[in-house]
């Protein structure tokens, strides 16, 4: 989708769109109707089956590189993606462009500016595994090429988070044009939505403490319906639909043109993610209010990362036109016990 935003705001018009098709299916799903939006503006597209099998990365690095070779400007998705790194070490491209990975985008901008290994956020041990320390010299490459330096090299970062680029990296403000242009107004329900996170299946989050926030969040503000997020179980989403009463709908693009098409609650809450930076930018002028609701650090599970409180607590912090919501409207003090759980003013 953001790639898409930013070719918009470019007048992009020549560009080929590259799928490198992951195992999950439900991302599966979106991708593939995402690839068939991108061909209704006119853009080709390629879907590369990178992790079907041993041979698989060879046959698509193979059939890849002649284009990177060739291709003046290549537009990255996921910096922190070992595929992704691994192809960049193949272009001798002038101009690199990071369009918007959500939150996950934060982080990488401040490894960059600091120097450090490009590793996801919620990895506890900082990605020291034996694969890590393969791959440790075309992370560091990658992490070169991402860096504008010598040769004329240019890097352009296309983001809708609120986030200080290093020096040399031109920042542009995914406003997210294309989505209002291409969908909605939406119609708007009399209730609330919630919006799934996957911090239960990253080990972030304790599935107890989650499930319960979730159900108070729906008594408090009347929800009906819960936007799973793509990643999320089928047994987590099985539980949450029959604990809290939530209908549970697994979109098929991305939520912010899920809620853009509608029809939608005229509040949508949330938990630190992605969305509470791009779904204000996505319904504004619709009428639809967008809250967040912090994770306390008591619903952390001791597997996850030292950085995640802090991580956390930034995505919430830094968000623009969102209520925030105090914790003790979102879970009891300890699961089952919703006696400090008061409507919200």
């Amino acid at each position: 989708m953001n790639v898409l935003e930013w070719a918009y705001g470019e007048q992009a018009t020549d560009l080929t769109v590259v799928v490198l098709a992951p195992h999950d299916p439900m991302t599966r799903g979106q991708l593939r109707r995402m690839a068939e939006l991108a061909r209704d503006e006119g853009f080709s597209v390629r879907w590369e089956e990178a992790r079907e099998g041993a041979s698989a990365p060879l046959r698509t690095i193979g059939g890849l590189t002649p284009r990177l070779r060739r291709a003046g400007r290549v537009v990255i998705g996921d910096p922190f993606s070992r595929y992704v790194q691994l192809l960049l070490t193949l272009t001798r491209a002038r101009h690199l462009v990071v369009v918007d990975d959500g939150t996950a985008t934060m982080e990488f901008i401040t490894q960059l500016a600091n120097g450090e290994r490009l590793v996801r956020w919620h990895r506890h041990g900082g990605g020291r595994g034996p694969r890590d320390v393969l791959f440790a010299p075309f992370s560091a490459a990658a992490r070169r090429r991402l860096t504008p330096g010598a040769r004329h090299r240019t890097v352009n970062l296309f983001t809708a988070m609120p986030v200080e680029p290093p020096p040399g990296v031109h920042l542009l403000s995914n406003e997210f044009a294309w989505t209002r242009r291409r969908f909605g107004p939406p119609r708007l329900t009399r209730g609330a939505d919630i919006v799934g996170t996957s911090l239960v299946e990253t080990g972030v989050v304790d599935p107890d403490r989650y499930v319960t926030a979730v159900a108070s969040l729906a008594r408090v503000h009347g929800a009906t319906r819960y936007f799973a997020h793509r990643r999320e179980s089928t047994a987590k989403l099985h539980r949450i639909a029959v604990e809290t009463g939530l209908e549970v709908v697994r979109p098929d693009l991305p939520l912010e043109l899920i809620t853009r098409r509608g029809p939608v609650g005229r509040l949508v809450l949330s938990f630190p993610s992605t969305v509470v930076h791009t779904l204000p930018l996505a319904l504004a002028g619709t009428g639809v209010g967008v809250a967040v609701c912090d994770i306390d650090p008591a619903w952390l599970t001791s597997d996850a990362s030292p950085r995640a409180e802090g991580f956390l607590s930034g995505v919430t912090g830094t968000a623009r036109g969102v209520r925030r919501l105090p914790r003790a409207l979102s879970a009891p003090s300890e699961p089952g016990d919703a006696s400090d759980v008061a409507p919200s003013s």
